[in-house]
């Protein structure tokens, strides 16, 4: 998928087979968003349990809030918040199973 994503898309992947598109900021906003795409192995666990293929990643404000609204409305949100130098990452899974990530962005992007 790395070499074929390459040829035939044009997407440069890095080390960790992801790219990011960068887009302008909205009307209004002195911030600019981005697009993450990425490409994980065939046996990965980060999509959690299951047989998905993908994962929706939501970018948030405030990633701490959104995961105790979550909770406050009972939806199973996994304990563990992964800080990077990409930002600070959240897990929940909606009432299908589906695990989805929550993102909260580092303040320069």
């Amino acid at each position: 998928m790395v070499e074929w994503s390459r040829d035939s898309l044009g997407i440069e992947l890095d080390s960790e087979q992801s790219a990011l598109f960068r887009w302008a900021p909205e009307i209004g906003s002195e911030k600019a968003g981005s697009t993450t795409w990425a490409i994980f192995r065939a046996d990965t666990d980060y999509f959690g349990p299951g047989h998905a293929e993908f994962m929706i990643n939501y970018r948030v404000e405030d990633l701490d809030r959104m995961l105790e609204q979550l909770r406050a409305a009972g939806v199973r949100v996994e304990e563990r918040v992964e800080d990077s130098r990409y930002g600070r990452f959240g897990w929940a899974t909606d009432p299908e199973g589906n695990r989805f990530e929550l993102w909260q962005p580092p303040a320069d992007l």
